[in-house]
Protein backbone atom coordinates (compact mmCIF):
# COMPACT_ATOMS: atom_id res chain seq x y z
CA UNK A 1 0.00 0.00 0.00
CA UNK A 2 1.25 3.43 -0.85
CA UNK A 3 1.55 5.42 2.38
CA UNK A 4 2.38 8.50 0.31
CA UNK A 5 -1.15 8.48 -1.11
CA UNK A 6 -2.57 8.33 2.40
CA UNK A 7 -0.37 11.24 3.47
CA UNK A 8 -1.48 13.31 0.47
CA UNK A 9 -5.12 12.61 1.22
CA UNK A 10 -4.58 13.55 4.87
CA UNK A 11 -2.98 16.83 3.80
CA UNK A 12 -5.88 17.57 1.45
CA UNK A 13 -8.31 16.78 4.28
CA UNK A 14 -6.45 19.18 6.56
CA UNK A 15 -6.48 21.91 3.90
CA UNK A 16 -10.22 21.51 3.39
CA UNK A 17 -10.74 21.84 7.13
CA UNK A 18 -8.72 25.06 7.16
CA UNK A 19 -10.71 26.41 4.19
CA UNK A 20 -13.99 25.66 5.96
CA UNK A 21 -12.84 27.39 9.14
CA UNK A 22 -11.66 30.42 7.16
CA UNK A 23 -14.95 30.69 5.26
CA UNK A 24 -17.09 30.29 8.39
CA UNK A 25 -15.01 32.83 10.35
CA UNK A 26 -15.30 35.36 7.53
CA UNK A 27 -18.89 36.04 8.44
CA UNK A 28 -21.34 36.11 5.55
CA UNK A 29 -20.49 32.73 4.11
CA UNK A 30 -22.30 30.62 1.57
CA UNK A 31 -23.94 27.66 3.32
CA UNK A 32 -24.01 25.70 0.08
CA UNK A 33 -20.27 26.13 -0.51
CA UNK A 34 -19.47 25.10 3.07
CA UNK A 35 -21.76 22.08 2.69
CA UNK A 36 -19.94 20.99 -0.48
CA UNK A 37 -16.54 21.36 1.20
CA UNK A 38 -17.69 19.38 4.24
CA UNK A 39 -18.98 16.62 1.97
CA UNK A 40 -15.61 16.46 0.16
CA UNK A 41 -13.86 16.39 3.53
CA UNK A 42 -16.03 13.47 4.67
CA UNK A 43 -15.37 11.59 1.42
CA UNK A 44 -11.63 12.06 1.95
CA UNK A 45 -11.92 10.81 5.52
CA UNK A 46 -13.75 7.71 4.31
CA UNK A 47 -11.11 7.07 1.62
CA UNK A 48 -8.28 7.52 4.14
CA UNK A 49 -9.96 5.04 6.49
CA UNK A 50 -10.46 2.56 3.66
CA UNK A 51 -6.82 2.78 2.57
CA UNK A 52 -5.57 2.45 6.15
CA UNK A 53 -7.73 -0.65 6.61
CA UNK A 54 -6.38 -2.18 3.39
CA UNK A 55 -2.86 -1.32 4.45
CA UNK A 56 -3.40 -2.97 7.83
CA UNK A 57 -4.89 -6.06 6.21
CA UNK A 58 -1.91 -6.37 3.89
CA UNK A 59 0.47 -6.23 6.83
CA UNK A 60 -1.38 -8.72 9.02
CA UNK A 61 -2.05 -12.30 8.18
CA UNK A 62 -5.63 -13.44 8.60
CA UNK A 63 -5.92 -16.30 11.07
CA UNK A 64 -8.85 -18.64 10.48
CA UNK A 65 -10.19 -20.74 13.27
CA UNK A 66 -11.64 -24.10 12.31
CA UNK A 67 -15.21 -22.97 12.91
CA UNK A 68 -14.81 -19.83 10.74
CA UNK A 69 -14.19 -21.71 7.48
Amino acid sequence: MDSLKIKLLEETHKNLDQQIIKIVNSGGFDDHKVSILKKKKLQLKDEISRLRRLDWEEKHERIYLDDER
